[in-house]
């Protein structure tokens, strides 16, 4: 490319960033339906309705082009709830993702790109800056809590958000429990109390 960066990370705009919008919804449908291995440029490209060579020229492979569907996914993503309290936020944190993943569309792409970064380096690379955003983006919501007294001194406000959504990615991925919102109060409620307890003070 002529900036040298990767495949898929230049942020155009005009008819440039209308092509990589049409081809990154191209590339959520197709992971929707068929998952990761089903994913083909060549497929993503009539989808989109733009020519096979801009498509092989701008993302060249594809984990170059999910790796740009998780940077747009990131960008895209909803801001911050702030409630000014900290089971408020948590809570707000936790319906979003529970909503996301119950998504009849985000869901099973979600698990498409989980999949997918399992066996693939640069997927998976791609995967942890998508939710180190979405982290950092609630951490606020912890030292605000700080702030107020609610938690101790010293708390990890990034292993506080973590801990609000693992139990949610569990349910979907390994235990097949209901997915609903008493699951995401729950999860917030656990996170809260924990963190009130100091269970998340950096040593």
């Amino acid at each position: 490319m002529a900036d040298g960066g990767e495949p898929g990370t230049v942020r155009p705009g005009g008819r440039t960033a209308r092509v990589r919008e049409s081809v990154l919804r191209a590339a959520e449908d197709a992971l929707t339906e068929r998952g990761f291995p089903g994913l083909d440029l060549a497929d993503v490209a009539r989808r989109a309705g733009v020519g096979k060579t801009t498509v092989y020229r701008r993302w060249g492979t594809v984990t170059g082009l999910v790796a740009d569907l998780l940077a747009d996914m990131a960008e895209q993503s909803a801001p911050r709830t702030e409630t000014e309290t900290l089971i408020g936020d948590l809570t707000a944190n936790a319906r979003l993702v529970q909503r996301t993943l119950t998504d009849p569309r985000q869901g099973p792409l979600f698990k498409a790109l989980i999949a997918a970064a399992g066996g693939d380096t640069r997927t998976a690379a791609a995967l942890h800056r998508f939710y180190d955003v979405r982290v950092r983006e609630w951490a606020p919501c912890v030292r605000q809590a700080a702030d107020r007294g609610e938690v101790p001194e010293g708390t990890d406000p990034h292993e506080v958000i973590r801990a609000v959504s693992a139990p949610l990615y569990y349910r979907l991925l390994i235990s097949g429990g209901r997915l609903d919102e008493e699951a995401a109060v729950r999860a917030a409620e656990a996170a809260a109390t924990a963190a009130r307890a100091g269970v998340f003070v950096r040593s």
